[in-house]
């Protein structure tokens, strides 16, 4: 591990009423100390407290800013080490000039995810915990900030320890059988060993189950808003974000490219995409716009199928209809204030087992229940972030796959009736892929992959 100390910019680029220079490392407070005028040196001020003083630089004597700094000793700090935190008034001039005049005097810029790195290495939280950290400044919902903060608590670490223990002990009794067996030590028998091993694999398959939810927390829905021209789209993605983000006329074609916006229904992030009308068209264009709309079709999460009450149905409709199918699609019959054109019957018989929503959304009626169904669809029992511990992290989910196919191997060669201490090697495979997870047997390379996802500062 580099024990130099780095020093980044932790707020966001441009103006505000503060910016906050971080700098961490054994070298920290010295640095600070070499730059800050204030009633005492910092050095000798008590851990975490602030103090208001001046940067000045030390070789022209010109007054940099006025600041507050806040002094944190080691060990009780997020990485371990000691920290300190110049606040100065934010804007792109101001806090660069203090991370400059931090760096010439000793420190070094970090790299992306330095901080919370150096919090992992020195023990301060496991793998798990650290990549809840960019899932947390990430969180585009109030649910999925959620369940990135018990992540971040631990909770997902304390269960795979638990099962990580369960799995450990069990391969110890194996051991003691096999190496010592003129020793009294309980027999682990093939039975026993069944009952460890299916208790393991169950726990693995409940965090594989809340999976799909929990990813779909992390990383919303890709929610594509699809239909023939003039049925609507557009009206519905501004009826979602609550503004004119489209352009909506009773011309046919408007919509030319595809329009995204990130939305919060009922918890769920939904990334909405609003497509180009898809029909037939000579204008080029338009074209590549309808185009675009096909290939969105076969990439998204959720199909959104707008169809026109005060038209009859059409086989363009009937079209989309029956290639949304194998798809999670919703149905919604639009423009209800108008006389009813289309021929619901058919829509109900083509539709099969597909959700059909009613809306106006000139006069906003219906969206509620659209709401309502988007939620349902995926999350059939509601949306518990309280007490769930959901796993949404990709890396994640794919060491659980492989943890349960592990364990299953263990749990097959022992119904087969194969020695145990065959088994054995399934049920050591099963603990270090889950030590994967928390970071306790995972190799430097990744460790170093996962952290540059991390933005500077943080």
């Amino acid at each position: 591990m580099d024990h130099s100390t780095i020093a980044a910019i932790s707020t966001p680029m441009g103006e505000g009423a503060i910016a906050i220079v971080r700098l961490s490392g054994n070298e920290a407070i010295e640095i600070a100390d070499r730059i800050y005028r204030g009633l005492h040196l910092l050095k000798s001020v008590d851990s975490h407290t602030i103090h208001y003083g001046h940067l000045v630089d030390s070789n022209t004597g010109e007054v940099i800013e006025e600041v507050m700094v806040s002094v944190m000793k080691a060990p009780r700090t997020f990485t371990r080490e000691d920290v300190v935190e110049i606040n100065c008034h934010g804007g792109l001039v101001s806090v660069n000039r203090v991370l400059q005049l931090v760096l010439t005097n000793g420190a070094r810029l970090a790299e992306p995810g330095e901080f919370t790195k150096r919090a992992f290495l020195n023990g301060r939280i496991d793998l798990s915990q650290a990549e809840a950290v960019i899932d947390l400044i990430r969180s585009k919902t109030d649910r999925a900030m959620t369940v990135a903060l018990n992540q971040m608590e631990g909770r997902l670490s304390k269960l795979i320890r638990s099962l990580r223990q369960t799995l450990i002990e069990t391969v110890a009794h194996v051991e003691v059988n096999i190496d010592y067996p003129e020793y009294d030590a309980e027999e682990m028998t093939q039975q026993l060993l069944l009952e460890k091993t299916n208790e393991v694999k169950i726990e693995i398959e409940k965090l594989i189950t809340t999976s799909k939810q929990g990813k779909i927390l992390r990383e919303g829905l890709a929610t594509a808003i699809v239909g023939r021209p003039n049925v609507g789209k557009s009206s519905l993605l501004n009826s979602f974000v609550q503004e004119n983000k489209a352009i909506v006329t009773n011309i046919p074609g408007t919509t030319r490219d595809v329009l995204e916006e990130y939305v919060n229904v009922r918890g769920v992030p939904l990334k909405l995409i609003d497509t180009a009308g898809i029909r037939d068209t000579e204008d080029v264009v338009e074209k590549i716009g309808v185009e675009r709309s096909r290939q969105i079709l076969n990439e998204a999460d959720l199909i959104l199928l707008v169809l026109n009450n005060a038209e009859p149905l059409s086989e363009e409709d009937e079209a989309l209809i029956q290639a949304t199918k194998q798809h999670k699609t919703i149905i919604i019959v639009n423009k209800t204030d108008l006389p009813q054109k289309i021929n619901l019957e058919r829509v109900n018989d083509l539709a099969g087992e597909t959700p059909i929503i009613s809306t106006s959304l000139v006069n906003e009626e219906g969206v509620y229940r659209l709401e309502e169904s988007i939620a349902n669809l995926f999350f059939t029992s509601g949306i518990e972030t309280q007490d769930m511990t959901y796993v949404s992290n990709s890396r994640h989910i794919a060491l659980l796959k492989q943890a349960k196919h592990a364990i299953e191997d263990a749990i097959s060669a022992l119904e087969e009736g194969m020695p145990i201490d065959m088994a054995q090697i399934d049920i050591t495979r099963t603990w270090e892929l889950l030590g994967e997870i928390i970071g306790d047997t995972v190799s430097e390379s990744l460790i170093d992959q996962l952290f540059s996802q991390f933005c500077l500062g943080k």
